[in-house]
């Protein structure tokens, strides 16, 4: 904007307030600013977002950014905003819900741009009228300092962890820019970073630049050389290929399945993740390991003795070792397969039903990531019921990231959840938190820790609680669940993940699911493929009392089928020794889903021809990878893991 406008803007604004008239809204002289963050870019578009912050004392009513788009590019889609084009410029406008900004609160909005030749930001930009980063009108041309102490905070044989000290400006750093050599890699509003798509056993250089809102650079920061390893378990595979699989906490006992069928199966070594289920949230908004009720199952988690014939490495347990357990073992896998990352995930359905109290205000976030971390990250067990398991620090090191797993903010999940309208805005804060936190405590340690998300496949569920892509400004990946699309809640049988939509679904329309449509639902709202990594189930939901009809597929049933462990659900490792027991097997290739039928008992499952369909879905989708529902569910061969670690493989 011209400066002789913005003195008339400030002479005017005096003059009213002279005559005890009322004027327009605070603006960035009053400590109003829109900060640019670039969140995607995919070489022939972006998507970004502008921030808008009230550093002033009084509270906006309403909010106007105008940017003026760089050459060649062109705006395709904006959310959060009403928003209207004269050629390169874009004026955005509040909607209802986000105008009344408090002092110290921000609100943002997103958009897509589409562009040829080399990414700019945006040229101009101002809110209520004044610069967006804040300046009195004078335009700001000093640099941030360089970001401090760049250093390789992890490897992997195809990608380096890197993490560094925040960068100073006069106004505010919006980004920092990652250099491998002199060639740009990524961009990014954190202070750390994962480079990926390198090759192992090989060292490579990087320096890091900082950004201002001004589009002013700073010098780079001191070079650091890091170098991957030469691969191992826990590796991305081809493309950058997450293998994600859920290890049930419960898993020790009816199924039998221990930390060291992983091993014995080959599974440790297919995976580049595991996500340690579950963390349990308390009413008053903490992570605990047992509650005052007696809740959780810490003999599960650390006190349980194993023997050698029980222990990953053969080595038994003795009794007053201070870690023992689940946790225990998995520090063994960890040291067998170095690259191996294991997340601890937050909730699942029993568990969720307090995270919207834990999500509910600045205060209560900052107290239950604290409590998480605390427990989880740091290590710091109690010790509960007179056992010798428990400390300070005893499992420090054991988990490398959390995973949220809030089945469901705005929606219902089991019966008795705590439901609020806020959830939607209170989860991209909560990750947000962790985001902080765990880059807080990751800089103090040198390392980088994950943060995750588990994510609906109902579209009115992702509609009613994800600011989508918001939340991934703060994920490192989110898995998608590409299950229980169907299951035996429904008196009509169905499968319970077809890739396509089926062909004569009698579901009303909003609940024909499947694959596709979940994915699709997530990219038209902005999230990016790479970063969605597509759920699948090594289990299956059945129906009896089934109609002998159209082989079983969409008819009416009488109750769930008989399972091992729980009615309407089996594991696949039982469902497989059905063959040859009077059910036949059924396949529709185009929708990708199967099921066995015995005429009156149905079950929708997954095989490793299945697994191996959709894996390869997910890869030539360009998506993220596969996560599996759950590792326990696989026969001692690891078939079903095999499948998918050998359809994610080009």
């Amino acid at each position: 904007m011209p400066r002789r406008r913005w003195q008339f803007t400030v002479v005017l604004a005096a003059l009213l307030v002279a005559l005890g008239v009322a004027g327009p809204p605070a603006h960035g002289a009053g400590g109003v600013t829109a900060t640019f963050t670039k969140t995607s870019d995919w070489g022939t578009g972006y998507e970004a977002k502008y921030t808008i912050k009230n550093g002033g004392a009084t509270a906006l009513t309403g909010w106007t950014v105008e940017f003026e788009l760089a050459a060649g590019q062109r705006l395709s889609s904006l959310w959060e905003g009403s928003h209207t084009v004269s050629g390169q410029k874009v004026t955005v406008r509040n909607v209802g819900w986000n105008g009344s900004v408090a002092p110290g609160a921000q609100v943002s909005f997103g958009f897509g741009v589409s562009y040829s030749g080399a990414f700019a930001a945006p040229v101009t930009c101002t809110v209520n009228g004044a610069p967006c980063d804040g300046s009195p009108g004078e335009p700001d041309t000093q640099a941030p300092s360089a970001p401090g102490n760049l250093r390789g905070a992890g490897a992997t044989a195809s990608s380096v962890d890197l993490a560094w000290d925040a960068a100073t400006d006069n106004v505010t750093v919006t980004g920092y820019d990652v250099y491998q050599g002199e060639t740009r890699v990524g961009t990014t509003a954190r202070t750390s970073f994962t480079v990926s798509g390198l090759a192992p056993k090989t060292a490579y250089t990087f320096t890091v630049r900082a950004r201002d809102a001004a589009g002013n650079v700073s010098a780079p920061s001191k070079p650091v050389t890091v170098s991957t390893t030469d691969g191992g378990g826990g590796d991305p595979g081809p493309g950058g290929q997450r293998k994600v699989g859920y290890f049930t906490q419960w898993g020790v006992y009816d199924r039998g399945y221990l930390v060291k069928n992983l091993e014995t199966s080959g599974t440790a070594a297919k995976l580049t993740h595991i996500n340690y289920a579950f963390g349990n949230v308390s009413q008053d908004g903490r992570c605990f390991v047992v509650n005052q009720a007696g809740q959780g199952d810490a003999w599960a988690d650390y006190q349980r003795r194993y023997n050698a014939a029980e222990s990953v490495d053969g080595v038994g347990d003795t009794y007053d070792q201070p870690l023992a357990g689940n946790f225990n073992q998995i520090r063994k896998l960890k040291a067998k397969h170095p690259n191996l990352k294991v997340n601890l995930s937050l909730g699942g359905w029993t568990w969720s039903k307090y995270f919207s109290n834990a999500a509910l205000t600045d205060a209560s976030r900052k107290a239950f990531v604290s409590s998480c971390l605390d427990l989880f990250i740091k290590g710091n067990l109690p010790k509960i019921g007179g056992e010798p398991q428990g400390g300070p620090g005893v499992a420090a090191g054991i988990f490398d990231g959390i995973d949220i797993d809030w089945e469901w903010p705005g929606s219902e999940g089991e019966v008795g959840n705590v439901i609020r309208p806020e959830d939607k805005q209170n989860f991209t804060l909560l990750l947000a938190e962790f985001r902080r936190q765990l880059d807080a405590y990751g800089a103090q340690v040198g390392r980088k820790f994950e943060l995750t998300a588990f994510l609906p496949a109902d579209p009115a569920k992702i509609e009613a609680g994800f600011e989508v892509p918001k939340i991934f400004d703060y994920l490192d990946f989110g898995t998608v669940q590409g299950y229980d699309l169907h299951g035996a809640w429904e008196k009509t049988t169905n499968h319970q993940s077809a890739i396509r939509v089926v062909p004569g679904d009698p579901s009303p329309p909003a609940r024909q699911f499947s694959i596709e449509t979940t994915i699709k639902a997530y990219t038209g709202k902005g999230a990016p493929k790479g970063e969605l990594v597509l759920g699948v189930p090594f289990y299956g939901r059945g129906w009896t009392g089934v109609t002998n009809a159209n082989n079983g597929l969409f008819q009416s049933a009488t109750d769930g089928a008989p399972g091992t462990y729980e009615k309407g659900i089996d594991d696949y490792k039982k469902l497989k020794n059905l063959l040859g027991q009077g059910y036949k097997l059924h396949r529709d290739e185009a929708s990708g889903h199967a099921w066995l039928f015995n005429g009156t008992t149905f079950w929708t499952y997954d095989d490793p021809i299945e697994l191996t369909r959709k894996a390869r879905y997910a890869r030539d989708e360009g998506l993220g990878g596969a996560m599996i529902w759950s590792l326990d569910g696989d026969t001692a061969e690891g078939e079903l893991m095999t499948a998918v670690h050998n359809g994610l493989s080009k």
